[in-house]
């Protein structure tokens, strides 16, 4: 999918709502297994169609500053037996891109379905 510059792709889009609705929940952070649970259950994995697509979308967020990452306490990853986990939060930009792109989407529904009824 191209990306129109300053916008996000759905992907991201969902993840980062995701992340705030953990957050919301009392998970300021998050790993990859925990975000995958998320957009399953809430969209029924409509934008999820592989890991991969889901770690590369986590590490462009990263890059552009709307997510924070850190690797876990390694004695915590011990203690359960299971490898360190990558945590993730959102950061206050990627909660006003969430924002922007929310806005986006609510101006076009009205648009899309004047467009609907003409047709």
């Amino acid at each position: 999918m191209r990306r129109k510059p300053g916008t996000l792709v759905p992907i991201e889009v969902s993840i980062l709502s995701a992340g705030v609705s953990l957050a919301l929940g009392g998970s300021p952070e998050f790993h990859g297994y925990a975000v995958a649970r998320e957009l399953k259950e809430r969209e029924e994995a409509r934008r999820l169609t592989a890991h991969g697509t889901l770690y590369r979308a986590l590490g462009r967020l990263e890059e552009a500053g709307l997510l924070l990452s850190r690797l876990e306490d390694p004695e915590v990853a011990a203690a359960e037996q299971r490898p360190r986990r990558r945590l993730y939060h959102v950061t206050a930009e990627g909660e006003a891109a969430l924002a922007t792109e929310q806005a986006r989407a609510a101006a076009a529904q009205p648009q899309l379905r004047r467009q609907g009824a003409a047709s």
